[in-house]
């Protein structure tokens, strides 16, 4: 008879450890080969341009380059905060950013239960092929879209018999924005969530339709806390972006006649940076902008920490 194969011993954690330097030190080369040119990238690509920020504290000149333009401190910032429209372009930001939160945030993930319920996969694929294809129109197109279909002459004055232009009211431009912005991309944004539903217990979910369990108790006992993780993660980095309004898509909606709700944080950088020259204040708005992202993202996160006992990013 064969005898049974002895039991692997278990290894120390400290032997692994000495171990696996062992191997890093032999093997040095290999990862330096892999490694290397992903940190090249990185320090290029995304810490060399960090030192952009001090443009703020200048009042620079391409001309005189960083080293030679005349260091100005806090005036760009005192300047943007002590400027009238200052709050005008603030809470216009804001709005965008906290309504399109509002109601953008919950639509990926309430088509990602929707599209759960549906139980044949050819019907499945085609539903999610049409909500994915808005995402892959480019965000000048859309604008150029809307506007057609909000004209005077267009689609939507058609259907409810007036001559409106909704592009020249400013009380129109946020739904307008929110709304565009949730068709292109609600659809593909689901993708994570539908993904992490499939980790839902199939047996469970059998189990509580045996007991009677209705639609919404079986989304919460069963499918919710496959996505719960994942939901919340998503809504601390949505809150850390509350500021980064899509710079493109409100500059391509934006009119004289709408200015006054379609002027941001973000195109009036745009404004004062590459059309006025004034590259040291818009870098300084630019920076002010970042800033409350990141103190945003933070303090999220602490928050939903105390919430989810210690779970966050």
């Amino acid at each position: 008879m064969n005898k049974p194969l002895p039991a692997k011993e278990k290894v120390p954690l400290k032997q692994r450890r000495h171990n696996t330097l062992v191997y890093l030190r032999q093997h040095w080369q290999l990862y330096l080969i892999f490694m290397l040119p992903a940190f090249v990238l990185t320090i290029i690509f995304r810490y060399i341009p960090m030192g952009g920020v001090a443009i703020a504290f200048m009042d620079y000149n391409p001309f005189r380059g960083l080293w030679h333009s005349e260091w100005v401190g806090l005036a760009h910032f005192k300047r943007f905060l002590s400027s009238p429209d200052f709050m005008t372009y603030l809470m216009n930001t804001l709005k965008l950013s906290v309504f399109g939160l509002l109601w953008g945030f919950p639509a990926p993930i309430l088509l990602a239960f929707l599209l759960n319920r549906i139980l044949s996969s050819k019907i499945k694929q085609k539903v999610q092929l049409v909500l994915y294809m808005p995402n892959f129109i480019s965000v000048i197109v859309l604008c150029g879209i809307v506007r057609i279909l909000l004209s005077p002459t267009g689609m939507v004055n058609m259907i409810l018999g007036t001559n409106y232009n909704f592009m020249t009211m400013p009380q129109a431009f946020r739904t307008i924005y929110i709304a565009s912005g949730i068709w292109q991309g609600a659809g593909w944004a689901s993708i994570i969530y539908t993904a992490a539903l499939s980790n839902a217990s199939k047996d469970l979910k059998e189990a509580a339709v045996i007991d009677g369990a209705n639609l919404i108790q079986q989304i919460k006992t069963v499918e919710w806390p496959a996505i719960k993780d994942t939901v919340l993660i998503q809504f601390i980095m949505a809150v850390g972006n509350i500021m980064s309004v899509g710079f493109e898509k409100a500059y391509a909606l934006q009119t004289d006649l709408n200015l006054s709700a379609s002027e941001i944080i973000s195109t009036y950088v745009y404004k004062k940076g590459l059309l006025d020259g004034d590259y040291g204040f818009s870098t300084a708005v630019g920076l002010f902008n970042t800033v409350i992202n990141i103190v945003l993202l933070i303090s999220m996160n602490a928050i939903v920490k105390k919430m989810n006992e210690g779970k966050g990013i």
